[in-house]
């Protein structure tokens, strides 16, 4: 019935797209990001499920749980009630899925279970603590291979369509322990310290922020892109309450003057009552989309000098609309 998986490519859309191959028997996977999605730069067809991405202009069965693609929708006066699939908030895209099979007596291997709660972990970032997020986990380890350097997106998406046959086929702790796995996190292991490095040298915060908040990590200065995690930054600054990126966008590999902003909370945060929620930050500024606890956004400028002063006002801006979450 269906002929491919059109998935995110992070973690929950790797979880995701494992079982939707299992229950609907799907071998093909293709990996994109949201804008990907949103610019019509893949096709989609009715002979496709889409998990963890915006809702396409057609497709066969949708799976999601972002309020931003919900509230989306009810901008295009499209009822989620009449699209082929689920949408629910949960905390991630994989547990929508598992719950909708659920609900309709699939049988489901047993190691799914673990693998989606894992997920919802991973995705939603809830951890009580940096130690507990520091740990070691089977889904951490997987979800560390993602962010190593990888050549060219052939490479990775070969990678990642393997994840999903394991994923789909085995436990989460025995796919971890894989040679090829543990190769790959071995890789990240070393990577990490050079990220530390970057990230201690461009980091900042508003002069306006003076209670030291939100970290801001600046990346714009690079000609190229350069391998980072942003929440590696709470090892650095543990007492703020969220983390900042700015990177340069690339076009064919080319330094282009739009600047892409991703924002998350720390875990500091989590399990507390609070206000914060930085995909309405973006929704506010009408420049990206995202959760509560992670956001991103992309501000497009005409030249070097308008992406100078704008990276500014936007993050001045940021800050502001932060403080009045209270």
């Amino acid at each position: 019935m269906f002929e491919s998986i059109i998935t995110h490519n992070d973690f929950d859309g790797i979880a995701s797209a494992a079982i939707c191959s299992f229950i609907y028997n799907i071998e093909n996977i293709k990996f994109a990001g949201p804008n990907t999605i949103a610019r019509a730069q893949i096709a989609v067809t009715k002979n496709d499920i889409v998990c963890d991405l915006p809702y396409p202009l057609e497709c066969g069965m949708w799976f999601d749980h972002h309020e931003g693609n919900l509230q989306e929708l009810k901008y295009r006066n499209i009822d989620t009630a009449t699209i082929e699939g689920a949408f629910s908030l949960e905390p991630s895209c994989a547990r929508v899925i598992y719950n909708y099979l659920k609900e309709r007596d699939h049988k489901l291997p047993e190691h799914f279970e673990g693998l989606v709660e894992e997920t919802d972990v991973i995705d939603s970032f809830d951890y009580d603590s940096i130690d507990e997020w520091r740990s070691e986990t089977p889904g951490k380890i997987i979800d560390a291979t993602l962010k190593t350097r990888l050549q060219d997106k052939r490479d990775r998406d070969h990678y990642f369509r393997s994840l999903v046959y394991m994923l789909r086929d085995e436990p989460l702790d025995i796919v971890a322990q894989k040679p090829e796995i543990r190769e790959k996190y071995e890789q990240f292991q070393r990577e990490e310290a050079e990220m530390l490095k970057i990230i201690e040298n461009n980091s900042r915060f508003l002069e306006q922020d003076e209670d030291e908040e939100i970290i801001i990590i600046d990346l714009t200065g690079f000609n190229r892109r350069p391998h980072t995690i942003k929440n590696l930054a709470y090892l650095l600054y543990p007492r703020a309450l969220s983390v900042l990126e700015v990177n340069s966008l690339y076009k064919r590999g080319v330094k282009s003057n739009d600047i892409a902003i991703s924002m998350s909370l720390s875990i500091n945060l989590n399990n507390n009552e609070h206000p914060k929620d930085v995909g309405e930050i973006m929704r506010e500024l009408n420049i990206g989309d995202g959760h509560a606890g992670a956001a991103a956004g992309t501000v497009y400028c005409d030249s070097k000098n308008e992406m100078l002063k704008r990276k500014e006002q936007i993050l001045v801006e940021i800050l502001h609309i932060w403080k009045s979450q209270n």
